[in-house]
Protein backbone atom coordinates (compact mmCIF):
# COMPACT_ATOMS: atom_id res chain seq x y z
CA UNK A 1 0.00 0.00 0.00
CA UNK A 2 1.27 3.82 -0.82
CA UNK A 3 1.84 5.81 2.39
CA UNK A 4 -0.56 8.56 2.46
CA UNK A 5 2.00 11.10 2.63
CA UNK A 6 3.96 10.12 0.04
CA UNK A 7 5.15 11.72 -2.96
CA UNK A 8 3.42 11.61 -6.11
CA UNK A 9 3.58 13.30 -9.58
CA UNK A 10 1.12 13.11 -12.01
CA UNK A 11 2.70 14.18 -15.20
CA UNK A 12 0.03 15.21 -17.37
CA UNK A 13 -2.51 16.19 -14.78
CA UNK A 14 -4.68 19.09 -16.95
CA UNK A 15 -5.78 16.47 -19.15
CA UNK A 16 -9.02 14.08 -18.82
CA UNK A 17 -6.88 11.14 -17.38
CA UNK A 18 -4.75 12.90 -15.34
CA UNK A 19 -6.90 15.24 -13.83
CA UNK A 20 -9.20 12.15 -13.02
CA UNK A 21 -6.26 10.44 -11.57
CA UNK A 22 -5.61 13.67 -9.53
CA UNK A 23 -9.46 13.56 -7.95
CA UNK A 24 -9.01 9.93 -7.21
CA UNK A 25 -5.85 10.21 -4.84
CA UNK A 26 -7.39 12.95 -3.27
CA UNK A 27 -10.75 11.27 -2.53
CA UNK A 28 -8.39 8.58 -1.06
CA UNK A 29 -6.48 10.81 1.33
CA UNK A 30 -3.51 11.17 -0.92
CA UNK A 31 -2.34 14.93 -0.75
CA UNK A 32 1.09 15.50 -1.90
CA UNK A 33 0.56 15.35 -4.89
CA UNK A 34 2.43 17.59 -7.36
CA UNK A 35 2.52 18.68 -11.01
CA UNK A 36 3.38 20.92 -13.83
CA UNK A 37 1.78 22.41 -16.72
CA UNK A 38 3.71 22.18 -20.19
CA UNK A 39 4.25 25.57 -19.85
CA UNK A 40 6.29 25.10 -16.66
CA UNK A 41 7.45 21.35 -17.86
CA UNK A 42 8.22 20.46 -20.99
CA UNK A 43 7.99 16.54 -20.79
CA UNK A 44 10.06 16.39 -24.37
CA UNK A 45 13.21 18.15 -23.23
CA UNK A 46 14.88 15.25 -21.61
CA UNK A 47 17.23 18.00 -19.66
CA UNK A 48 14.53 19.62 -18.21
CA UNK A 49 12.65 16.11 -16.89
CA UNK A 50 15.67 15.10 -15.06
CA UNK A 51 16.35 18.22 -13.53
CA UNK A 52 12.88 18.28 -12.09
CA UNK A 53 13.19 14.71 -10.83
CA UNK A 54 16.22 15.70 -9.14
CA UNK A 55 14.93 18.76 -7.74
CA UNK A 56 11.83 17.15 -6.59
CA UNK A 57 12.93 13.16 -6.54
CA UNK A 58 8.97 12.01 -6.10
CA UNK A 59 8.53 8.37 -4.61
CA UNK A 60 5.42 7.32 -6.98
CA UNK A 61 5.04 8.42 -10.80
CA UNK A 62 1.71 8.45 -12.97
CA UNK A 63 2.69 9.23 -16.53
CA UNK A 64 -1.06 10.24 -17.93
CA UNK A 65 0.53 12.74 -20.20
CA UNK A 66 0.18 12.21 -24.38
CA UNK A 67 -0.20 13.56 -27.30
CA UNK A 68 -3.72 12.26 -27.89
CA UNK A 69 -6.48 12.71 -30.87
CA UNK A 70 -9.04 11.05 -33.41
CA UNK A 71 -8.16 9.16 -36.56
CA UNK A 72 -8.31 12.68 -38.26
CA UNK A 73 -5.28 13.79 -35.74
CA UNK A 74 -3.43 10.73 -35.87
CA UNK A 75 -3.45 10.43 -39.41
CA UNK A 76 -2.54 14.06 -40.27
CA UNK A 77 0.39 13.87 -38.13
CA UNK A 78 2.02 10.12 -38.08
CA UNK A 79 5.52 11.49 -36.84
CA UNK A 80 4.61 14.21 -34.19
CA UNK A 81 2.61 11.30 -32.48
CA UNK A 82 5.24 8.80 -32.93
CA UNK A 83 8.06 11.38 -31.51
CA UNK A 84 6.29 13.27 -28.88
CA UNK A 85 4.95 10.50 -27.22
CA UNK A 86 8.14 8.34 -27.35
CA UNK A 87 10.34 11.18 -26.19
CA UNK A 88 8.31 12.37 -23.05
CA UNK A 89 7.58 8.63 -22.37
CA UNK A 90 11.05 7.61 -21.69
CA UNK A 91 11.96 10.83 -20.49
CA UNK A 92 10.10 10.55 -17.75
CA UNK A 93 10.42 6.62 -17.12
CA UNK A 94 14.32 7.04 -17.35
CA UNK A 95 13.86 9.92 -15.14
CA UNK A 96 11.84 8.13 -12.47
CA UNK A 97 14.53 4.96 -12.25
CA UNK A 98 17.32 7.33 -11.86
CA UNK A 99 15.83 9.04 -9.05
CA UNK A 100 14.75 5.89 -7.66
CA UNK A 101 10.63 5.83 -7.75
CA UNK A 102 9.46 3.34 -5.72
CA UNK A 103 6.54 2.87 -8.47
CA UNK A 104 5.22 3.99 -11.79
CA UNK A 105 2.12 3.55 -13.39
CA UNK A 106 2.17 3.68 -17.26
CA UNK A 107 -1.36 4.77 -18.90
CA UNK A 108 -1.18 3.37 -22.64
CA UNK A 109 -4.32 2.49 -24.48
CA UNK A 110 -6.08 -0.02 -26.22
CA UNK A 111 -4.83 0.62 -29.69
CA UNK A 112 -1.79 -1.20 -28.82
CA UNK A 113 -3.45 -4.47 -29.70
CA UNK A 114 -3.47 -5.83 -33.42
CA UNK A 115 -6.14 -4.61 -35.49
CA UNK A 116 -7.79 -8.33 -36.03
CA UNK A 117 -6.94 -9.21 -32.77
CA UNK A 118 -9.43 -12.26 -30.82
CA UNK A 119 -11.81 -10.56 -29.20
CA UNK A 120 -12.26 -10.05 -26.43
CA UNK A 121 -8.67 -8.80 -26.37
CA UNK A 122 -6.51 -10.07 -24.00
CA UNK A 123 -3.15 -8.75 -22.48
CA UNK A 124 -0.91 -11.45 -23.70
CA UNK A 125 -2.36 -10.83 -27.63
CA UNK A 126 0.38 -7.86 -27.83
CA UNK A 127 2.62 -8.09 -30.84
CA UNK A 128 0.62 -10.90 -32.12
CA UNK A 129 -0.66 -9.20 -35.03
CA UNK A 130 -0.68 -6.08 -37.41
CA UNK A 131 -1.80 -2.68 -35.75
CA UNK A 132 -4.51 -0.56 -37.33
CA UNK A 133 -2.89 1.82 -39.22
CA UNK A 134 -4.92 4.64 -39.00
CA UNK A 135 -3.16 5.10 -35.25
CA UNK A 136 0.33 3.07 -36.26
CA UNK A 137 2.35 6.28 -34.72
CA UNK A 138 0.56 6.17 -31.26
CA UNK A 139 0.46 2.45 -30.95
CA UNK A 140 3.70 2.12 -31.46
CA UNK A 141 4.98 4.77 -28.58
CA UNK A 142 2.43 3.28 -26.50
CA UNK A 143 4.18 -0.33 -26.72
CA UNK A 144 7.37 1.16 -26.11
CA UNK A 145 6.74 2.76 -23.27
CA UNK A 146 5.08 -0.43 -21.26
CA UNK A 147 7.76 -2.60 -22.68
CA UNK A 148 10.39 0.30 -21.61
CA UNK A 149 9.30 -0.30 -17.93
CA UNK A 150 8.62 -4.21 -18.42
CA UNK A 151 12.47 -3.93 -19.11
CA UNK A 152 13.26 -1.89 -16.17
CA UNK A 153 11.58 -4.40 -13.50
CA UNK A 154 13.69 -7.12 -15.51
CA UNK A 155 17.08 -5.99 -15.46
CA UNK A 156 16.76 -3.35 -12.58
CA UNK A 157 13.82 -4.82 -10.34
CA UNK A 158 12.03 -1.65 -9.99
CA UNK A 159 8.07 -1.79 -9.61
CA UNK A 160 6.65 -0.05 -13.06
CA UNK A 161 3.06 -1.26 -13.99
CA UNK A 162 1.10 -0.26 -17.25
CA UNK A 163 -2.78 -0.01 -17.91
CA UNK A 164 -4.09 -0.17 -21.36
CA UNK A 165 -7.64 1.54 -21.19
CA UNK A 166 -10.27 1.38 -23.45
CA UNK A 167 -11.86 4.24 -25.22
CA UNK A 168 -12.19 6.88 -22.56
CA UNK A 169 -14.49 10.03 -22.22
CA UNK A 170 -15.72 12.28 -19.23
CA UNK A 171 -14.84 15.66 -17.31
CA UNK A 172 -12.42 17.42 -19.09
CA UNK A 173 -12.45 15.69 -22.39
CA UNK A 174 -11.27 17.44 -26.08
CA UNK A 175 -14.34 18.32 -28.02
CA UNK A 176 -12.20 20.03 -30.49
CA UNK A 177 -13.98 19.27 -33.88
CA UNK A 178 -11.36 17.80 -35.95
CA UNK A 179 -8.75 16.28 -33.23
CA UNK A 180 -11.10 14.55 -30.68
CA UNK A 181 -12.32 11.00 -30.40
CA UNK A 182 -15.41 9.76 -31.06
CA UNK A 183 -17.31 9.99 -28.17
CA UNK A 184 -16.83 13.63 -27.50
CA UNK A 185 -16.63 14.82 -31.34
CA UNK A 186 -20.30 13.10 -31.39
CA UNK A 187 -21.27 15.20 -28.24
CA UNK A 188 -20.22 18.49 -29.74
CA UNK A 189 -21.77 17.26 -33.12
CA UNK A 190 -25.03 16.82 -31.86
CA UNK A 191 -24.99 19.96 -29.47
CA UNK A 192 -24.50 22.13 -32.26
CA UNK A 193 -26.76 20.58 -34.68
CA UNK A 194 -29.61 21.08 -31.84
CA UNK A 195 -28.61 24.91 -31.44
CA UNK A 196 -28.83 25.45 -34.85
CA UNK A 197 -31.96 23.45 -35.71
CA UNK A 198 -30.26 21.55 -38.40
CA UNK A 199 -32.42 18.46 -39.46
CA UNK A 200 -29.50 15.97 -40.25
CA UNK A 201 -26.42 15.25 -39.34
CA UNK A 202 -23.85 13.08 -41.13
CA UNK A 203 -21.53 10.69 -39.06
CA UNK A 204 -18.26 8.92 -40.47
CA UNK A 205 -17.75 5.79 -41.84
CA UNK A 206 -20.84 3.52 -41.53
CA UNK A 207 -21.88 2.96 -38.07
CA UNK A 208 -20.87 -0.85 -37.95
CA UNK A 209 -17.82 -0.82 -35.64
CA UNK A 210 -17.87 -2.26 -31.95
CA UNK A 211 -16.74 -0.18 -29.35
CA UNK A 212 -16.63 -0.42 -25.48
CA UNK A 213 -15.87 2.89 -23.20
CA UNK A 214 -15.21 3.10 -19.71
CA UNK A 215 -15.81 6.60 -17.73
CA UNK A 216 -12.82 8.06 -17.13
CA UNK A 217 -13.22 8.56 -13.30
CA UNK A 218 -13.22 4.06 -13.38
CA UNK A 219 -10.38 4.53 -14.87
CA UNK A 220 -8.78 7.00 -12.34
CA UNK A 221 -9.79 4.57 -9.55
CA UNK A 222 -8.67 1.15 -11.20
CA UNK A 223 -4.99 3.18 -11.30
CA UNK A 224 -4.95 4.01 -7.48
CA UNK A 225 -6.50 0.34 -6.81
CA UNK A 226 -3.29 -1.10 -8.96
CA UNK A 227 -0.73 1.15 -7.31
CA UNK A 228 -1.47 -0.44 -3.89
CA UNK A 229 -2.19 -3.80 -4.95
CA UNK A 230 -0.86 -4.79 -8.34
CA UNK A 231 2.71 -5.22 -9.20
CA UNK A 232 4.06 -7.10 -12.58
CA UNK A 233 5.50 -7.17 -16.19
CA UNK A 234 2.26 -7.52 -17.91
CA UNK A 235 -0.18 -4.63 -18.39
CA UNK A 236 -3.90 -4.76 -16.98
CA UNK A 237 -6.18 -4.02 -18.83
CA UNK A 238 -8.87 -1.78 -17.74
CA UNK A 239 -12.76 -1.28 -19.56
CA UNK A 240 -16.07 -2.83 -19.25
CA UNK A 241 -16.35 -5.70 -21.08
CA UNK A 242 -19.32 -4.11 -23.03
CA UNK A 243 -19.59 -3.07 -26.53
CA UNK A 244 -21.79 -1.70 -28.94
CA UNK A 245 -21.65 -0.38 -32.60
CA UNK A 246 -21.24 2.90 -33.65
CA UNK A 247 -25.04 3.46 -34.62
CA UNK A 248 -25.70 2.73 -31.29
CA UNK A 249 -23.73 4.56 -29.84
CA UNK A 250 -24.77 8.29 -32.00
CA UNK A 251 -27.84 7.27 -30.75
CA UNK A 252 -27.70 7.56 -27.36
CA UNK A 253 -25.56 10.30 -27.38
CA UNK A 254 -28.21 12.07 -29.82
CA UNK A 255 -30.62 11.10 -26.99
CA UNK A 256 -28.47 12.08 -24.16
CA UNK A 257 -27.84 16.10 -26.10
CA UNK A 258 -31.57 16.07 -27.11
CA UNK A 259 -31.27 16.23 -30.95
CA UNK A 260 -34.42 15.18 -32.72
CA UNK A 261 -33.44 14.66 -36.39
CA UNK A 262 -32.04 12.24 -38.87
CA UNK A 263 -28.61 10.32 -38.50
CA UNK A 264 -26.91 9.77 -41.76
CA UNK A 265 -23.78 7.92 -42.74
CA UNK A 266 -20.60 8.85 -45.05
CA UNK A 267 -19.38 5.49 -45.78
CA UNK A 268 -16.72 7.01 -47.81
CA UNK A 269 -15.03 7.79 -44.65
CA UNK A 270 -12.92 5.26 -42.57
CA UNK A 271 -14.55 3.37 -39.95
CA UNK A 272 -10.88 2.10 -38.40
CA UNK A 273 -10.78 -0.88 -36.58
CA UNK A 274 -13.73 -3.20 -36.99
CA UNK A 275 -13.86 -4.25 -33.30
CA UNK A 276 -11.97 -3.67 -30.01
CA UNK A 277 -12.99 -5.25 -26.94
CA UNK A 278 -10.84 -5.74 -23.84
CA UNK A 279 -11.04 -8.65 -21.90
CA UNK A 280 -11.23 -7.32 -18.34
CA UNK A 281 -10.79 -10.57 -16.55
CA UNK A 282 -7.21 -9.43 -14.91
CA UNK A 283 -8.57 -6.63 -13.47
CA UNK A 284 -11.71 -8.53 -12.37
CA UNK A 285 -9.43 -11.37 -10.76
CA UNK A 286 -7.69 -8.36 -8.90
CA UNK A 287 -10.29 -7.16 -7.31
CA UNK A 288 -11.67 -4.29 -9.61
CA UNK A 289 -14.97 -3.72 -11.65
CA UNK A 290 -16.24 -0.17 -13.48
CA UNK A 291 -18.97 1.53 -11.63
CA UNK A 292 -20.47 3.84 -14.55
CA UNK A 293 -22.87 3.03 -17.12
CA UNK A 294 -22.63 4.25 -20.51
CA UNK A 295 -25.82 6.23 -20.75
CA UNK A 296 -25.08 7.65 -17.38
CA UNK A 297 -21.81 8.76 -17.64
CA UNK A 298 -22.35 10.10 -21.57
CA UNK A 299 -24.84 12.39 -19.22
CA UNK A 300 -22.25 13.59 -16.77
CA UNK A 301 -19.94 14.58 -20.11
CA UNK A 302 -22.75 16.14 -21.73
CA UNK A 303 -23.07 18.31 -18.43
CA UNK A 304 -18.97 18.58 -18.54
CA UNK A 305 -19.13 20.00 -21.50
CA UNK A 306 -22.28 22.81 -21.08
CA UNK A 307 -20.67 23.80 -18.13
CA UNK A 308 -17.07 24.34 -19.66
CA UNK A 309 -17.86 26.17 -22.70
CA UNK A 310 -13.91 26.76 -24.16
CA UNK A 311 -13.43 22.80 -24.10
CA UNK A 312 -15.04 22.56 -27.25
CA UNK A 313 -12.46 25.04 -28.77
CA UNK A 314 -9.26 22.72 -27.88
Amino acid sequence: MMDKNAKIYVAGHKGMVGSAIVRALNKEGYNNIITRTHSELNLIRQDDVEAFFEEEKPEIVVLAAAKVGGIVANESALADFMYDNMMLEMNVIHAAWKNNCKKLLFLGSSCIYPRLAPQPMPESCLLTGELEKTNEAYALAKISGLKYCEFLNRQYGTDYISVMPTNLYGPNDNYHPTHSHVLPALIRRFHEAKEAGLESVTCWGDGTPLREFLYVDDLADLCVFLLNNYSGNETVNAGTGKELTIKELTEIVARVVGYKGKIEWDPTKPNGTPRKLLDVSKAKALGWTYKTELEDGIRLAYEDFLNNPMRAER
